[in-house]
């Protein structure tokens, strides 16, 4: 039997007006996920527990199987797992990403106009974070570049429970009050303006009509990640596809085989079918799990794009689901799937929500009549069938191994 869990990030969503008061799920076309839904099991899960916060760390740690209430110690930890970077105990690792604020006099009056800095690209981020490095390494301070405008800061026995403001939230409101407390944390993000505003790479994507990004913005911190093995707690061997560094530090915590795909960016114009074939491979290799995670209808969702959101959708369909099924049926392979999101991302507020999502379990060797005919928010919950806590989904996948 081989294990797939193809998890769209934040494809869940609120009835929207534009639509008719259909959601993204609902309109996008799906059928080959939809015909999973038909000989499949549904239902709602919650993947995050109550007092933590609806990010794609905790929610994808609860999908993979892990109980974020025992195991989760911050968000960026996890993405510094994945950029290489060898935390002691007593550091304390924060998401630092470069974002795009308006050019109000004082700091404090500025607004998000851009989280991801018009999705700057890996080579020009690398640049700015090398700028903001030298300018502020310490013995105690460090910046590490990662993927667009997601980077790492490492303080050196620095401090947790700052409860920092993550950007998506606030896009486009006023930071004022929003900006961190800690005034280590204020003075290096209120600087870092002073020198990115005049980077010529920043000039440069202005003079091209592109979002500076002219400010760090950190968040996220914790230390070093609880996260225990994969195979040893369920005994399977997993790989984990994904473009997000979060994703793959909690795969390489896991010790969970991460595959690299050309072109995945973790944005809308991401490598899909590199993603889907990438996945095949690694099951016909002798992996019996496979964690595909794409990131384009979170990143769709944060940007209000709802026609990006529908479109990513319908390429996890076509570019991934069809595809991967019809190569594990042709090579005569068995196979379980789960198909979830990790939270919603509705279109109408441009952030996370900790509300639960909808689930699909199908099993090539039970074939079920659910009578439902298509995945969607509305016929998860028709079910009545409700999943808590949400790393318990993990066990109902393997129950075939």
């Amino acid at each position: 039997m081989k294990y797939i869990v193809m998890l769209g990030d934040g494809m869940a969503d609120y009835p929207v007006e534009a639509l008719g008061g259909k959601t993204p799920l609902e309109v996008a076309k799906k059928p080959n996920i939809d015909r999973l839904a038909r000989g499949g099991r549904l239902g709602m899960v919650k993947t995050v527990p109550d007092g933590l916060k609806p990010g794609s760390d905790v929610a994808n740690l609860s999908a993979m199987g892990y109980d974020p209430l025992k195991c989760y110690t911050g968000r960026s930890p996890l993405e510094a797992v994945s950029i290489g970077i060898q935390m002691d105990d007593t550091d304390v690792a924060f998401r630092c990403n470069l974002v795009t604020l308006s050019d109000d006099a004082e700091y404090a009056e500025k607004t998000m106009v851009d989280y991801s800095s018009g999705e700057i690209t890996t080579a020009e981020a690398a640049e700015l974070i090398r700028a903001v490095d030298e300018a502020f390494r310490t013995d105690e301070i460090l910046f590490y570049p990662g993927i667009s405008y997601r980077h790492c800061m490492i303080w050196h026995q620095g401090p947790v429970g700052l409860n920092l403001t993550p950007p998506h939230d606030i896009s486009d409101r006023k930071i004022t009050e929003y900006l961190p407390q800690n005034p280590v944390i204020l003075d290096l993000m209120k600087r870092s303006y002073e020198i990115l505003k005049a980077h010529p790479i920043n000039q440069d994507r202005m003079a091209r009509g592109l979002n500076p990004a002219n400010s760090i913005w950190l968040w996220g911190e914790g230390t070093r990640p609880g996260v225990t093995g994969f195979e040893a707690a369920y005994g399977v061997k997993a790989s984990v596809i994904s473009a997000v560094d979060l994703i793959k530090g909690i795969g390489l915590c896991a010790g969970m085989k991460v595959i690299e795909v050309e072109g995945a960016t973790g944005n809308i114009d991401t490598n899909f079918k590199g993603k889907g074939e990438a996945a095949l491979k690694t099951l016909l290799d002798g992996q019996d799990l496979v964690y595909i995670h794409v990131e384009a209808p979170d990143e769709c969702g944060h940007h209000g794009d709802l026609e990006g959101k529908i479109q990513a959708i319908e390429r996890i369909d076509q570019d991934i689901v069809g595809p991967l099924l019809k190569g594990l049926e042709e090579a005569g392979e068995d196979y379980s799937i789960l198909v979830m999101p990790d939270h919603p991302t509705p279109i109408s507020i441009k952030t996370h929500i900790s509300d639960p999502i909808p689930y699909l379990l199908y099993c090539s060797t039970d074939v079920t009549d659910s009578g439902i005919d298509t995945y969607t928010e509305k016929t998860g919950k028709s079910t009545g069938v409700y999943v808590e806590p949400g790393y318990l989904l993990m066990q109902q996948l393997l129950k075939n191994k």
